[in-house]
């Protein structure tokens, strides 16, 4: 225990903030399935969603990847189908994504998932949606902007069946919206080239870590419109095949005749790649202990006398002598906060100073 003391000046501490990545490739092996009979993919008995993990879910060594869901709003065309499977379901997973990512209107209503992320101006709204929950293993802190691309067989987009597709966040480096109450996002286009609110199929939640895709990325052009522009509406007429891994045919019928494990089922079996860099945000206070020529030349250490002597002393005129070999960060009364050990003591005396750098990082 220290019996001095010496306290640190405003210019004596600074706090840092480092923002580290990781690269996350999740391929189309382990999405969609790759122990024998799906082993790495878990349904649950409720029925909301489908758990998938990189080794099999029973194994001790299996990490948990994502979950994937989907759901409609209760304006949607879907919710006016009759003999909906699961439709109550469908409806609160929608409500409840909605409500965190999206927020509520002034009159206390669910906020609809808005296509170019200005709520505020109107505008398409993804009334129905595939939701790609990333575990927190994976995404850490955050998504770090720019980094994400999922790459897919869309089937029916734009206008040819089994129709590769990349959604990315392009641009979101320097283009991303705030006006979410679960932090920043930014929209999944499908052209790096010129990204723009038509190329717009989905939104990416970065610190939520959860990717909408809009199920009309699996719907042909509209005839009238030309293009469905990353929502489906109220009418189906002229939505083309979807590829074999929807067994049901098109998305209406996907999403109103299935249950939402069989959905998770025709998404997943799509996805070829997923890929982003995830952040760890870290903080940090540096602490520089500033040791002056006068300071701290003698030890605490009890043993440093013997017989009212200094024992590195050899004759009476030589100057004291110490070994710095720990420092002890105290509360204002006093109390023992943080312990840091240097790798080799350093010998002090009152011809030498020595500024010790101690850094806390949380």
């Amino acid at each position: 225990m220290a019996t001095t003391f010496k306290s640190f000046l405003s210019n004596d501490v600074v706090s840092t903030r480092t923002l580290l990545h990781e690269a996350i490739p999740l391929t189309g092996t382990i999405v969609s399935g790759t122990y024998g009979q799906d082993e790495n993919i878990k349904d649950y008995s409720h029925g909301m969603f489908q758990s998938i993990y990189d080794y099999p879910y029973l194994s001790s060594s299996a990490n948990h990847i994502f979950d994937i869901t989907a759901g409609y709003s209760a304006t949607s065309g879907l919710s006016g189908t009759a003999n909906v499977v699961q439709q109550s379901k469908k409806i609160n997973i929608y409500n409840q994504m909605a409500q965190i990512l999206v927020g509520h209107d002034i009159t206390g209503g669910i906020r609809l998932f808005d296509q170019d992320g200005d709520i505020a101006a109107g505008g398409r709204k993804m009334e129905t949606a595939f939701f790609l929950n990333f575990s927190r293993l994976l995404t850490k802190d955050e998504i770090k902007k720019g980094s994400f691309t999922l790459s897919l067989v869309t089937g029916g987009f734009p206008d040819n069946a089994n129709q590769a597709l990349t959604l990315g966040d392009y641009g979101a480096a320097n283009e991303y919206r705030v006006n979410s109450p679960a932090g920043e996002y930014a929209i999944l286009y499908t052209s790096s080239a010129t990204p723009d609110v038509n190329s717009g199929f989905g939104l990416l939640y970065y610190q939520a870590g959860i990717a909408v895709v809009t199920g009309g990325i699996f719907a042909r052009e509209d005839a009238s419109t030309g293009h469905l522009k990353g929502t489906i509406g109220n009418a189906f007429d002229g939505f083309g095949p979807l590829h074999a891994s929807f067994d049901t045919g098109s998305i209406e019928r996907v999403l109103t005749g299935s249950a939402l494990s069989a959905s998770a089922d025709g998404l997943r079996n799509r996805i070829t790649n997923v890929s982003f860099n995830n952040t760890t945000e870290l903080n940090s206070t540096i602490y520089f202990c500033r040791v002056n020529h006068n300071d701290f030349n003698y030890s605490a250490n009890p043993t440093y006398l013997s017989s009212s002597q200094i024992r590195v002393k050899n004759n009476t005129t030589d100057n004291p002598v110490s070994y710095i070999t720990t420092i002890g960060l105290y509360s204002a009364d006093n109390e023992l906060l943080a312990v840091a050990k240097l790798s080799e003591p350093l010998k002090k005396d009152p011809t030498t100073e020595f500024t010790l750098r101690v850094r806390l990082d949380y």
